[in-house]
């Protein structure tokens, strides 16, 4: 049993939606489960809505639905019934958008669901009409999390036991579901982070013990920096669970963070692969003795500097890092980088306005806090001295660290 996974890029047309059909086809003769994400940027589309209904501004869902109905015209001989079916998602849409009385987590996992919802529904009817044995199912009912919203937990325990039940779809045909989202027990829609659908797909193969995961991507493989910054970007062929997993922990945008471990404890092997170039190998990581030899260039944008100052000269001690690392546990705040001096400690994070206020709010009793925003956090993976002059030259650099593989600095964009 294989799992597949597709991300916006490989669905954001008609054509691309027709190119996935081809490489499912191609594996249509082995048990295959297929996670596919939100089309395009319509993640952001709906964001963007979103930030429009809470602040009351005017705002309309035609461009939306015009941009999934284009795809669909160029899809389906007969548009019918899937026109029927996405009204219903975007009058459901229409319906949560409303719903300004939500916390703001909540309410964003409630509307930004229905990208996957729209995105499933036009595949999963698309791949039927070609011919192909599809059972569309709705993750909300089989990943289950906590409520916490936008980042949710995993019950492992009730997720097994449900995902479980799709071993008898699966003898009969290829079952196809959302990445990215789940839903509590009670039945309230949850995120599992953003660009989350890669850990849908990993827990998916965790649950089914799959012989193989496959991530399909817009680029051909893993590589040791992002193509669209640096040009002369190289392919890994290989790389083991630890050094893929410490790569996205540092923010490789090519893989999800938690995607690596539910693989890694079962020994499933993750691909990732290019949809433009299905025939090549790409990347593959697994268990295995692999020295990389060029370092990896990873940048994480939108990042922010907060500095906490003790108030009364004394020092930062034990006590004074507690009460931070309690309030960024509460606000499910994850660090990035941390530095600290006799009287400050500082802490680099992904910039989020609310959460930070809120931080403020909670700690402006005991600390003197000043942030900086707009930074971006680089980190060079098993650097050389050339790396590290070629990457620092001309930067304006706020906070700097080098450890015996890695060299970090934040800078001013």
């Amino acid at each position: 049993m294989k799992v597949f996974k597709f991300g916006g890029a490989s669905l954001k047309s008609a054509d691309a939606i027709k190119n996935m059909a081809t490489i499912v086809r191609h594996n249509a003769q082995a048990e295959l489960v297929v996670v596919v994400s939100a089309m395009g940027k319509t993640t952001n589309s709906l964001e963007e809505l979103l930030s429009k209904y809470r602040k009351g501004e005017s705002s309309s869902l035609d461009l939306l639905k015009k941009y999934h109905l284009d795809i669909c015209d160029s899809l389906f001989q007969d548009k019918n019934l899937i026109t029927i079916k996405l009204e219903g998602l975007f009058s459901d849409l229409l319906t949560n958008l409303s719903q300004t009385g939500l916390a703001y987590d909540q309410h964003y996992d409630q509307v930004i669901c229905y990208g996957e919802l729209l995105s499933s529904q036009i595949v999963s009817d698309y791949l039927i009409e070609a011919g192909l044995n599809i059972s569309l199912v709705d993750s909300r009912k089989f990943v289950i999390t906590d409520d916490n919203y936008r980042n949710g937990y995993v019950d492992w325990d009730e997720t097994k036991k449900r995902i479980t039940h799709l071993r008898l779809d699966l003898t009969e045909g290829i079952v196809l579901t959302q990445g990215f989202i789940g839903g509590t027990k009670d039945g309230h829609t949850t995120t599992l982070g953003r660009e989350g659908s890669d850990y849908t797909a990993a827990i998916y193969s965790f649950c089914l013990d799959a012989e193989s995961m496959t991530v399909w991507k817009d680029v051909p493989g893993i590589l040791n920096a992002d193509p669209k910054r640096i040009k002369e970007a190289e392919l890994f062929h290989e790389i083991a669970y630890k050094e893929a997993s410490e790569m996205t922990y540092y923010g490789a945008s090519v893989i999800h963070p938690k995607t690596i471990k539910p693989l890694a404890n079962k020994n499933i092997p993750l691909f990732v692969r290019s949809f433009d170039h299905p025939e090549r190998a790409g990347t593959i990581i697994h268990d295995c003795e692999v020295t990389l030899p060029t370092p990896s260039i990873i940048i994480k944008e939108n990042q922010c500097l907060v500095s906490f100052n003790v108030l009364d000269y004394t020092f930062i001690n034990e006590e004074n890092l507690s009460l931070i690392f309690k309030e960024l546990a509460v606000l499910d705040i994850k660090i990035n980088i941390m530095q600290n001096s006799a009287i400050s400690f500082s802490v680099v994070v992904d910039y989020r306005e609310d959460k930070l206020e809120e931080m403020i709010n909670v700690l402006k009793e005991h600390f003197d806090i000043k942030y900086n925003t707009g930074l971006e956090l680089i980190t060079i993976k098993n650097y050389r001295p050339d790396t590290i002059v070629q990457y620092r030259s001309g930067k304006n650099i706020l906070l700097e660290q080098t450890s015996r593989n890695n060299y970090r600095a934040l800078y001013v964009v």
